[in-house]
């Protein structure tokens, strides 16, 4: 008796389980997710980061050393062309230009002297030469006042280029005394200022930079490292937009001014600096901001486009596949009574997310198939089992 209850229960089992496997898991329904076909323009974009930049920046330096004694600039202050924006202490500069001067004086007057010499030297070989011609002198007479005459011409060619030397020391010197007048070389705003009164600044090896000045920060640029396999669309004139972390609601926008052909390696990474002009009428812009750009370089109206998902779905059923495999290149797929086919079309221009259907029996409106999901029917309503149905 209990072998007939095992048996029982195992048969029950059994045909339950296969009821189940029969009727509950053959009874789904393919849903498939579906767009529309649109027409409208279609752009390709590249996407960098850069950093904005005054178009033109000058690093006002000291061409002299010495100790700073005055600044007539700070941040943000506004000067012109040839406004005085520091000052050394000119103590030591003054000082070697009155003894440069002093020295030419000296220099002068040794030509003076040197050209009162010649001219004693000069009357002295005239007499010379006057008795000697008479015979009254020595030969040897005549050609010691001839020797002292040359001597004196070279000493008053010595004391002119002694003059030359010692103007030139005095032009150095009132020159560098100049140098201590720091002067702005442009007209802008400067943006940073590298020393305080009291610095001792020294220009022994380089020039020291004192100030950066920014020309006009009413115009601007963005510096972008573009990638080395998408610097090939990038082309001098194209526009471009980008935004900056203080607006992040405000979308700038500029245009391509120039490529640049040095690579910047960086970790075996290769990209080029594209440099995009832009205006900054209201100063809301500034140097060192880092902005994120995107480069139009493609754009077409009024195309009829797909989203790139609809191209790359294929049906899983095999009896679809095998439909599919007849029709080479690309396709899209369509629901018709049902049940689905294939449409080859050829492609065209594709930004990423969608692309252009160049050619094809398909038209604006259409739907396409882009994704499919598979969900359990309710049975107790269809009643049959093995029934399949198509949501859209």
């Amino acid at each position: 008796m209990k072998k007939i209850i095992i048996l029982v229960i195992v048969l029950a089992g059994t045909g339950f389980a296969a009821w189940y496997f029969w009727f509950m898991a053959d009874n789904e329904t393919i849903k498939y997710k579906i767009a529309k076909v649109e027409r409208d323009s279609i752009e390709s974009h590249v996407s960098a980061t850069g950093t904005l930049n005054a178009v033109i920046t000058v690093q006002v330096g000291s061409q002299v050393s010495g100790t700073i004694k005055e600044l007539f600039a700070d941040f943000n202050s506004v000067v012109k062309e040839g406004q005085v924006i520091a000052t050394l202490d000119q103590k030591t500069f003054i000082a070697q230009r009155d003894q440069a001067k002093a020295n030419l004086i000296n220099a002068q007057a040794n030509v003076e002297k040197a050209k009162a010499d010649l001219f004693d030297k000069k009357q002295r070989l005239e007499r010379v030469t006057k008795l000697f011609n008479e015979g009254l002198i020595a030969n040897s007479e005549k050609d010691s006042a001839e020797a002292a005459y040359n001597s004196s011409v070279a000493q008053l060619k010595s004391s002119e280029a002694q003059v030359e030397q010692h103007a030139a020391a005095l032009e150095l010197t009132t020159v560098n005394l100049e140098y201590t007048v720091i002067k702005s070389p442009v007209d802008g705003i400067v943006i940073s200022r590298n020393v305080d009164v009291g610095q001792t600044v020294a220009a022994s090896f380089q020039t020291p930079t004192l100030f950066t000045i920014a020309k006009d920060l009413t115009k601007m640029q963005v510096n972008t490292n573009v990638d080395e396999a998408d610097i090939g669309a990038v082309k001098v004139g194209q526009d471009a937009t980008f935004t900056v972390d203080a607006y992040p609601e405000i979308i700038f926008e500029g245009k391509v001014s120039q490529i640049r052909n040095a690579p910047i390696i960086v970790q075996n990474v290769v990209t080029y600096d594209v440099i995009i002009e832009v205006a900054n009428k209201e100063l809301k812009l500034k140097p060192g901001m880092t902005a994120n750009v995107s480069i139009l370089t493609f754009r077409k109206d009024n195309v009829l486009k797909a989203p790139n998902a609809a191209l790359r779905f294929r049906p899983d059923e095999d009896t679809t596949q095998k439909l599919a495999n007849q029709e080479k290149g690309a396709k899209v797929w369509v629901l018709s009574n049902s049940h689905i086919k294939p449409v080859s079309v050829k492609i065209g221009a594709t930004d990423g997310n969608y692309t252009e259907l160049v050619e094809g029996n398909i038209k604006e409106g259409d739907e396409v198939i882009i994704d499919t999901t598979i969900k359990k029917s309710e049975s107790s309503k269809t009643g049959v089992p093995g029934f399949h149905r198509f949501i859209r």
